[in-house]
């Protein structure tokens, strides 16, 4: 596809990660013609806590993607003095291998011929009636390339952030789950998120304003360390970060930014993957009826309670008395405990 040949696609969507690629499939499913470029070969793996809300579970069925995984039943939060325990209301979550669910998407994406090309976002020119990527002319072009977006940078999108950075590690074991709740243990500093992967596999994601290595990021958790203590790794040390990201704006001209790459707060509540969906089916409509202007207020309706409780949840966890009282009150207070779990499960 070129300029010269006349060509054009509805969408460009710059980015195969999980939100790309459902971003690409909704926009079929509404009659788009919609192509994907992505340097890296599926399976694409990421740092993250790979447990999936109930709500992002439906958003995938709603695709027809069926990822392989472990049920989840609710998400227990522990300081290793107290405990709280809130079940999902209704319907499972579940812990999925980044690897089988980008890997699940991508099939589906095959399946309704939507191509992803093999190659990065390079020479970008934004035109009044779309754009020109290397040559590929689309009428609009998404961003959903992450935390990093180079699509953000080139609408003059990107803000800078000011507040300390956090950063995130993710390994693997091979060991039995003890347990089918995320577990999210809190110290002084940092959380680490425990997700059942498989009946045979655990994630171990760590959340923290300090860098480090594995093994001492770890040691900040005795009951986690404990727990896998014999247990063999099953994958390589992953990172990301930093985790703050800011966009001035979701939408500019012709180019719209989704997921990670629309702005990102922070990984504390799980929700990244269900937002990040919600979103990527608002843009499909909004597209669809070629009124890309009505994204920015879609975009705000489904993302707002997730991003007022995260930046809730960080307010508090940056204050150490407030930190300490974090797990005392979920459990001291189950009902609003519940509450806020019902409404992550979403």
């Amino acid at each position: 596809m070129s300029e010269a040949s006349g060509e054009v696609l509805d969408v460009l969507v710059v980015g195969g990660g999980p939100v790309g690629l459902a971003t690409a499939l909704h926009l079929a499913a509404r009659g788009l013609r919609a192509e994907v470029l992505e340097p890296r070969p599926t399976p694409i793996d990421k740092a993250c806590g790979e447990g999936l809300m109930p709500g992002a579970v439906a958003a995938l069925a709603r695709l027809g993607v069926d990822p392989p995984g472990l049920a989840l039943r609710g998400i227990r939060y522990l300081d290793g003095r107290r405990e709280a325990v809130a079940p999902f209301p209704d319907d499972a979550g579940r812990g999925v291998r980044r690897l089988d669910l980008q890997s699940a998407l991508a099939a589906a994406a095959a399946v309704q011929g939507i191509r992803v090309h093999r190659a990065a976002a390079g020479e970008i020119r934004l035109l009044e009636d779309g754009v020109l990527v290397d040559g590929r002319r689309a009428r609009y072009l998404v961003g959903a390339d992450g935390l990093h977006s180079t699509i953000r940078r080139a609408a003059g999108l990107d803000r800078p952030v000011h507040r300390p950075a956090r950063y995130g590690l993710r390994r693997h074991y091979l060991r039995a789950p003890w347990t089918d709740h995320i577990e999210v243990h809190w110290s002084p500093g940092a959380e680490a998120y425990v997700t059942p992967v498989g009946p045979d596999e655990i994630g171990v994601a760590i959340l923290s304003t300090r860098r480090g290595p594995w093994a001492e990021q770890l040691s900040a958790f005795p009951a986690v360390a404990e727990r896998i203590r014999d247990a063999e790794p099953s994958s390589t040390v992953r990172g990301a970060g930093p985790l703050r990201q800011r966009a001035s704006a979701v939408a500019r001209g012709r180019v719209a930014l989704v997921g990670d790459a629309a702005g990102y707060l922070d990984a504390l509540t799980g929700e990244g993957l269900t937002v990040g969906f919600a979103a990527a089916q608002e843009l499909a409509v909004c597209l669809s009826r070629d009124r890309l202007q009505d994204y920015p207020a879609a975009w705000r309706r489904v993302t707002w309670r997730s991003r007022a409780l995260t930046a809730g949840l960080l307010a508090a966890s940056r204050m150490p008395a407030m930190r300490r009282a974090i797990v005392p009150a979920a459990a001291s207070f189950p009902p609003f405990y519940r509450a806020v779990v019902r409404s992550l499960a979403r």
